[in-house]
Order: structure tokens, then sequence, then C-alpha cells
């Protein structure tokens, strides 16, 4: 903080600067947040799935989506500075999350037609 003199009331005055973003304690402790989640991945590949403890499966991945989305969350958030920025942050989460809705109906769509019409063919393999 820093003190300076008023002119008009004669009294020292102190200012206040909030600095709104990332400082470089935050900016670690992130790093060290993206580290832990990422040696837990690798923990689960190697000390979990890989030694049999768990199965490879719906349950498995669907821990790796979380762990996933978390890491993303704060990366966008803190690095490329979205959580500041609010309206800048639900666009960018609901454009990308309706994109991703579509490419999957899109998927399905054409999963479905593949089923159904290469179904008649004897080389094709049955599902």
């Amino acid at each position: 903080m820093a003190a300076h003199h008023d002119i008009t009331s004669g009294h020292e005055v102190e200012e206040h600067h909030h600095e709104e973003g990332m400082s470089k304690k935050k900016i670690w402790q992130v790093f060290f947040y993206l580290l832990a989640l990422t040696a837990l991945e690798f923990f689960i590949a190697l000390a979990l799935v890989h030694k049999g403890v768990l199965e490879k499966g719906a349950f498995v991945n669907t821990i790796y989506i979380v762990l996933t989305l978390v890491k993303a969350y704060y990366i966008v958030a803190y690095f490329m500075h979205l959580k500041f920025e609010k309206f800048g942050f639900i666009m960018c989460c609901s454009i990308v999350f309706l994109f991703i809705i579509y490419f999957i109906v899109l998927m399905l769509i054409e999963g479905g037609y593949l089923l159904n019409h290469y179904n008649q063919y004897p080389w094709w393999p049955n599902p």
C-alpha cells in the first residue's frame, strides 16, 4: 500500500490497490492443483487399472472425464483469465457445450445410418 498526502484535507491517505486477476501465488496454486489431478489420473491408470484393482469400463471412463473437465475448468478459468470475465466465461462454455451436444447428435445419427444400411452386407462385421 502506498500513502500520499491529500492537499485538500491535509491528511495522509492510504491507497488500496485491489488487483483483480492472477497473482504469482494463485498461479502456483492452480499449477499444483493441475499437477495433483494429473498425478491422480496417472495413479488410476497405472496403479489401479493396470494392476487389475479397477476394471476398464464406464466407471473408470467417467472418472477420467470428470477429472479432465475439472482440469479444463482450471485452465480456462485461470490461465485464460475467463473467470474474471463472467460474460465471456458463460458464452465460451455455453457455445462449446452446444457444439459438443450437436456433434454427439450427429455421430449418433451417422452411427444409426451405418448400422442400418451396412448391416445387409455379409462382409460387414455385425455389432
